[in-house]
């Protein structure tokens, strides 16, 4: 009996051994996804999740050619930065959406505002880069002109060149371009009223196992502690998220003391959505995971909390600099 327990023992440590890394791969995106040093997101999201999980892991950063391969092959366990812009495979896992994304026509003309369905692009031209391009749900869109391009650089060149009339990305990236804008008194980005294709980053796991299983679990219950507590805030940038926290049916608002804050009250229209629900009168304020029932207590508590820094972009100024004067 007490050789068999002992024998248990040792194969569980064994297995929590063999497992003790998890190998996740991701091809590159400007301020989400990079492995040179530059700000990523998605690489932090992760990085802190699994931390807070006490499970290792290691992140690689690849072309979308060989990431492919190395998924095949077994040399990855999965993919921490899968957008379901592209189909799921059924024999992997996947978590729920950890990001949203949220891609807008952006133009320089504030007309663009008036946008609220891709169908009234229909025959524009629009600057796009390959990483949302080259995926199942835009491949299959047939009333614009896509004008791909290899990068988010590229995309925004294009786009300040006039070579596009349009650009369709993210809202995180429009905001990060505006912010480069704004330091150089230059007239910012309009974009369209509404996003007009969303989407989310998921981790995905390549083999579908009870581990497997447990992991994703966990993931999805780290990422909405971490949605909460202002820890997002911190690693997107952003002053004020959105969120249902106490399930009302009602997005409530989410910062940290560590993000940059002005005096204007967050609403709708600022606040990035991390769900589908909307603010309302009752929406109540989160900053670091403590709770504020109304706007001057959430006010009277950040008033020794804002930091005196004004917002930088997360975009290199430097790589973005002959786009800005050339505006």
């Amino acid at each position: 009996m007490i050789k068999v327990f002992s024998g248990l023992i040792l194969t569980t440590l064994f297995c929590m051994t063999a497992q003790a890394e998890i190998k996740l791969g991701a091809s590159p995106l400007a301020t989400y996804i990079d492995n040179e040093g530059e700000p990523a997101r998605l690489n932090s999201i992760v990085t802190e999740a699994f931390r807070r999980m006490d499970t290792d892991v290691s992140l690689q950063v690849m072309r979308r050619a060989f990431l492919g391969g190395a998924l095949t092959t077994g040399q990855l366990n999965g993919e921490y930065a899968f957008i379901s812009l592209d189909g799921k495979q059924s024999n992997a896992l996947y978590s729920t959406p950890y990001l949203p994304l949220y891609l807008y026509a952006a133009s320089k003309r504030p007309a663009v505002k008036e946008i609220k369905l891709l169908p009234q692009l229909q025959d524009s031209r629009i600057a796009i880069e390959n990483r949302f391009a080259n995926t199942t749900q835009i491949r299959a869109v047939r009333e614009v002109k896509w004008s791909r391009t290899p990068t988010t650089f590229d995309a925004f060149k294009q786009f300040a060149d006039d070579r596009t009339p349009l650009l369709m990305t993210s809202a995180l990236l429009i905001d990060e371009f505006n912010l480069l804008l704004l330091a150089d008194n230059e007239e910012l980005v309009s974009r369209s009223a509404d996003a007009l294709i969303t989407s989310g980053f998921h981790l995905m796991l390549a083999e579908d196992t009870a581990a497997n299983r447990g992991l994703i679990s966990t993931f999805n219950d780290t990422i909405s502690q971490m949605q909460s507590d202002g820890t997002y805030n911190t690693l997107l940038g952003k002053s004020w998220l959105s969120k249902d926290i106490n399930n009302d049916g009602i997005a409530d608002y989410i910062t940290s003391e560590s993000v940059f804050h002005n005096t204007t009250p967050p609403s709708a229209a600022t606040a990035y959505p991390l769900d589908s629900t909307r603010p309302a009168a009752a929406s109540v304020y989160m900053i670091d995971g403590n709770r504020y029932d109304n706007w001057q207590d959430a006010v009277n508590a950040l008033q020794a909390l804002t930091p005196s820094a004004t917002q930088l972009s997360l975009l290199d100024a430097d790589i973005y600099k002959k786009i800005i004067r050339q505006w």
